[in-house]
């Protein structure tokens, strides 16, 4: 009986004891967390300021007939280039011809009258001199000369009228630029100075855009301005080029309403990438800090403190920490504090990250 109890107690002693020893082992060290880095470098980059803004044509002008009358020919085709100087419309030309010709005749019939007139006086003024007829009677010859050539000079204005008026017949394009749709179809008829144009024509190259700037950064931008041309880009979202230009213009106050201050620049727009009407982004080029601290913009995370970043510490260990971001410059954070340079941060994998994870590299960011 002894025997046999020592042989049922001695596996139940071993058991105890490996639970006692698994009580006290250490817990098995955490997996590296797989992270993508970047180095922290020191570079020039270019201090910008960036808005929205809106493309405007430079000159926009409504085509209006200046006569009444039917339209016979289009020469404008809907969204088609203009040239200045270039036919776009015809209207018949019969009426104003006939006021031309009415008003020659007349021209004429007066210039005979004053001629008629002109004879007199010369065939009379001898005759007053020497008393054969009265003052009274010479003066009315005088009279009748100077009211004659009085009249001619009338015809004569409304023969050069009557030539406006014809010419306005045919309408040419005023500037190069680019039509929109044709609003008045031959056939139709036409009056003078309507309220509705029969074609705008925009001028594409060069154009405008507007945009406006926080009211904190008016100072900057007069002041980059005054050293001389103040470089601007803008771009259509997801374009692969960007339009280069210069500012022409800065508003003369700052919008209370909405604290900014209106903007324009100038491109030359040759290529016709931006059109009026656009949304575009627009950045200026105030300077170039020459030794500015950056990071990709992909480090650089919020939380309720602020920016913040996980920097990847000698022992491959993740830190947290905070940082101030002074500006984003093409997809870099300029940073103002918190880092420096030859520091690693994490770029990719912050979300399984933790003050003090173990990482490892997965792939290095170029």
């Amino acid at each position: 009986m002894p025997n046999r109890k020592l042989h049922y107690g001695w596996p139940l002693a071993v058991c105890a004891a490996l639970a006692a020893c698994s009580q006290h082992a250490p817990p098995p060290a955490p997996a590296a967390v797989p992270v993508e880095i970047a180095q922290v470098v020191r570079k020039a980059l270019p201090e910008l300021v960036q808005a929205v803004g809106t493309v405007e044509a430079i000159d926009s002008i409504a085509v209006k007939s200046l006569v009444d009358g039917q339209l016979l020919d289009v020469h404008a085709a809907d969204g088609g280039e203009i040239r200045k100087g270039q036919l776009l419309f015809a209207i018949d030309p019969r009426p104003a011809k006939a006021l031309l010709a009415q008003a020659q005749a007349a021209l004429a019939k007066d210039a005979a009258a004053r001629d008629l007139a002109h004879a007199q006086v010369e065939r009379y003024a001898p005759v007053a001199k020497k008393g054969f007829i009265s003052a009274d009677q010479m003066q009315q010859y005088v009279t009748a000369e100077a009211a004659a050539a009085a009249s001619v000079k009338v015809d004569q204005a409304n023969v050069e009228a009557a030539k406006l008026t014809l010419g306005y017949t045919s309408i040419y394009a005023p500037m190069d630029g680019r039509a929109g749709r044709v609003l008045v179809q031959a056939g139709n008829l036409v009056k003078a100075n309507d309220t509705n144009p029969l074609l705008v024509i925009n001028r594409i190259a060069p154009i405008y855009v507007n945009f406006a700037v926080p009211g904190r950064d008016v100072d900057r931008v007069r002041a980059a301005l005054a050293q001389g041309t103040l470089p601007a880009q803008a771009w259509v979202e997801g374009a692969a080029s960007r339009a280069s230009g210069k500012v022409a213009f800065v508003d003369n106050a700052v919008d209370p309403a909405t604290n900014t201050v209106k903007v324009r620049a100038e491109f030359a727009n040759a290529d016709q990438a931006l059109w009026p009407g656009q949304f575009v982004d627009v950045s200026m080029t105030l300077a170039t800090q020459a030794d500015a601290l950056a990071i990709p913009v992909a480090a650089v995370k919020q939380g309720p403190d602020g920016d913040y970043v996980f920097v990847v510490k000698p022992d491959s260990h993740a830190e947290q920490r905070s940082v101030k971001v002074a500006r984003d410059v093409n997809g870099e954070a300029v940073i103002a504090s918190g880092l420096s340079a030859g520091e690693t941060v994490v770029t990719d994998g912050q979300s399984r990250l933790a003050d003090g994870t173990p990482v490892r590299i997965a792939q290095a960011a170029n």
